[in-house]
């Protein structure tokens, strides 16, 4: 029986060639669609999920608690993790992690750059990195170890082995002797890096973060086998308050913990607390794919019934002949797993297409488990679904079709059936408009931070690394720049210009301060006149200047932190920052220290000598390829241990926002997609509109009627789906926009005409494609449909 009916499917299924083609490109497009999302959700999902013991790893957060509002992050004290495995016994390894940005390292006449991290001792034996040579217990078992992965061994050293106990200089001033060699960090890890160099190393360097007030490094920490993690953290409660004497009732840090491989998904604070990131996106796109291939099975449902005229007369015949419904549903049924095992062929072949494209626009390294039984499980398990998902309507539909009123050509449909389609209808432009409406409000928002004056001009704006020879010779080298045809200014800062903020302290203290006033402050440091370079606005005060002996004691606040200082005339007051006394020197109008993802925070930028951080150079546009020559140059003559490394600030901004570059990308395909697949729904009502009305038709161009009056009759009802679907949607999307927008301090608001422009494109396409259908219908023979009366 089974056999039989697969022979009568795949009968029918050849016969109709045109049917069965758009049936099985709409299925094959919805089904592509969905298994790309799925791939990238579970790429998304699957980060950090890999190592060994995760369920027992967990991130370490700071609530920071000021005049009643709430802050969070996974800044903390430098020296937090001693002290939490010394007094918190369920926990078994603890780590500092600090991104270390690109470093440059020397063997021989070997040079380059690499990134890496600074962490503990115990950093291998928490995560499940393969070390290829050493052992969790031995790597950075000392201040001048060094473990590297196996492409950084193979630069310098050849190979893995040889590695081992090999001496490596770091930025021209210190050797590190490597203790171990990992495999290459998997795609599946959020942190990426070629190195990781003992914690102590780095607190050695930097003493600042030997202050309890201080943060800047994140902490991971590993509890033992059966820990209970609630007991934890019920610990770690006024954990800090024995380490920071500041805290008042206004003013309070608490730590907290979060499963460590939720981090990446779970970014986002809200009240102090991670509250939703990019799992936000993985939710969204979920439930797009979901939405697309139920797009794809409704255009199936409208495709296969539409066709029912065609098959009517075959159906009265079997049943005459004795076929039951029940055997009948389930040829229909046997028909559309058919035709959904050859869409998914072909889905297949169009995801093995254009997943290198997929992988280049998402950032991503997916591939089709092709090797894996659970993805063929999965598939089989999406073909049985989505086939009888599509299927089941037009089965029990066309089964229950009475055989004498088909045999005599009566083949009329109830109103249910009628409104179900059309129901169906309106909810594939319900979703086609909410994508049109958020693909729009996307672009407007990423055009938005890409564009927006964010108080500073970062056009223009060269920075590079001060290392090696050009931290001792940084006078030399802004003196020679300066000089250069095409630069207008030359300074220094420690930090990149596009992200502003490492260093967080609550060590402030100001004339006035009462007990019940503290803050935290994120702290930087600059050369003379950083502020004409960055092109920053003065609000009150001046610059760094060569024309102030004193600034080697001065201070620039913004004006966040001057609100909090309550001086009436700040220029001159006192302010002591890590018990340097000095004095502010200006007031800088708010600028945003990083992207606009988070509000400004109060800054104190302190003067300092540029012996690291970055030299800026301010260029005329017309001169850049001579400058960044001339650079060149002159960082080979002072500086010829490092290579020449530079950056332009506003493309070092613009990558801020990879991310929601990304997710607008994919709004965009699916918004197009779902728009394309919903018009071939349409387009199958349309075909079965005019098949019901072929008579309708007919009578009308006898009796004198125009193509256009036709068209008009045909195309009305559609237009009015489209219209409903519009007033569905328009609250549906401001709302999912809206949530999405409060990931941004500073975003876009969703304006009236972005809805009208989205109704207007739905309703331009709509009509577009119900227009071809309508004007064929329009045009035919009368008489060929008017023959049989």
């Amino acid at each position: 029986m089974l056999k039989n009916y697969f022979r009568v499917a795949w009968r029918a299924l050849i016969n109709n060639k045109t049917f069965s083609f758009i049936n099985i490109f709409g299925l094959s497009l919805g089904m592509a669609c969905s298994l790309l999302i799925i791939l990238w959700v579970a790429d998304e999902v699957g980060k950090d999920g890999w190592h060994k013991d995760v369920n027992r790893i967990y991130m370490m957060y700071e609530t920071e608690l000021i005049d009643g509002k709430r802050v969070g992050g996974y800044w903390t004290p430098g020296l937090l993790v001693q002290e939490l495995k010394r007094k918190i016994p369920e926990i078994q390894y603890g780590s500092a992690i600090m991104d270390d940005e690109r470093t440059n390292f020397e063997v021989g006449s070997k040079k380059m750059k690499m990134d890496g991290v600074d962490a503990d001792s115990d950093y291998f034996k928490m995560f499940s990195y393969p070390l290829l040579e050493g052992s969790a217990e031995s790597a950075l078992n000392g201040p001048a170890s060094i473990a590297i992965s196996e492409k950084m061994a193979r630069i310098f050293f050849g190979n893995a082995h040889s590695a081992i106990g090999r001496i490596i200089r770091c930025e021209d001033r210190r050797n590190f002797t490597v203790s171990a060699v990992f495999a290459d960090v998997p795609h599946s890890s959020s942190l990426k890096f070629d190195f990781v160099i003992n914690w102590m190393a780095y607190l050695e360097d930097n003493p600042w973060l030997k202050i309890w007030d201080n943060n800047s490094p994140s902490t991971a920490i590993m509890l033992r086998p059966g820990s209970d993690p609630a007991r934890v953290v019920a610990k770690l409660d006024h954990f800090l308050d024995a380490y920071n004497k500041s805290f008042t009732a206004g003013f309070r840090l608490d730590l907290g913990i979060q499963p460590f491989n939720e981090a990446y998904l779970h970014g986002n604070f809200v009240d102090g607390k991670p509250a939703g990131g990019r799992i936000e996106y993985v939710r969204l796109f979920s439930l797009v794919a979901v939405f697309i291939l139920f797009i794809a099975c409704i255009n199936f449902m409208n495709l296969t019934t539409a066709r029912s005229g065609r098959r009517a007369k075959e159906i009265g015949i079997r049943k005459v002949s004795g076929a039951v419904r029940g055997s009948l549903t389930r040829q229909f049924l046997v028909e559309a797993i058919l035709l959904t095992a050859v869409a998914a062929v072909l889905a297949l072949m169009i995801v093995s297409a254009v997943l290198p494209l997929f992988n280049q626009l998402t950032n991503k390294f997916i591939q089709v488990p092709f090797s894996s039984p659970v993805f063929y499980a999965g598939l089989l398990g999406l073909v049985v679904v989505t086939g009888t998902l599509a299927g089941l309507y037009p089965a029990l539909f066309l089964s229950g079709l009475q055989p004498v009123r088909v045999l005599k050509g009566a083949l009329k449909f109830s109103g249910g059936p009628v409104f179900l389609r059309k129901g169906l209808v309106v909810f594939q432009f319900v979703l086609s408009i909410v994508l049109i409406i958020g693909t729009i409000v996307v672009a407007r928002q990423i055009n938005y931070v890409q564009t927006a004056d964010i108080g500073y001009s970062r056009d223009n704006l060269i920075y590079m690394p001060i290392e090696g020879g050009l931290a001792s010779k940084f006078d030399v080298f802004r003196e020679q720049v300066a000089q250069m045809p095409g630069v207008k200014m030359v300074s220094s800062l420690q930090d990149r210009p596009v992200h502003i903020g490492r260093d967080i302290t609550g060590s402030v203290e100001w004339s006035g301060k009462t007990p019940g006033t503290n803050a935290q402050f994120t702290v930087t440091a600059a050369g003379y006149d950083w502020v004409r370079t960055m092109r920053l606005q003065l609000a009150d005060g001046r610059d760094f200047s060569r024309d102030y002996s004193t600034d080697t004691a001065g201070y620039l606040i913004n004006e966040v932190a001057a609100a909090i200082f309550n001086y009436k005339n700040p220029v001159g007051q006192p302010l002591t920052l890590w018990g340097q006394k000095g004095h502010i020197v200006g007031v800088l109008k708010n600028f945003h220290l990083t992207n606009l993802h988070e509000p400004i925070r109060p800054l104190i930028v302190r003067m300092f000598k540029p012996t690291w951080g970055n030299a800026l150079v301010r260029v005329d546009p017309q001169y850049t390829q001579r400058v960044v020559a001339g650079l060149s140059k002159i960082s080979a003559a002072l500086n010829p241990q490092f290579p020449f490394t530079y950056f332009f600030t506003d493309d070092e901004y613009r990558k801020m926002y990879d991310s929601d570059v990304i997710v607008g990308r994919l709004s965009n395909c699916f918004a197009g997609l779902a728009i394309f697949i919903s018009c071939m729904g349409l387009l199958g009502l349309a075909m079965f509109t005019a098949e019901q009305r072929r008579k309708e038709i007919g009578i009308r161009k006898v009796l004198g009627a125009s193509a256009l009056s036709l068209l008009k009759l045909l195309s009305g009802e559609f237009m009015a789906l489209v219209a409903i679907a519009l007033l569905i949607a328009s609250p549906l999307a401001w709302w999912a926009m809206h949530v999405w927008l409060r990931d941004y301090a500073y975003s876009i608001g969703i304006e009236w005409w972005i809805f009208g422009l989205a109704g207007a494109l739905a309703i331009l396409i709509a009509l577009l494609t119900v227009s071809l259908q309508s004007i064929r219908a329009a045009l035919a023979n009368p008489v060929k449909s008017l023959r049989s009366e």
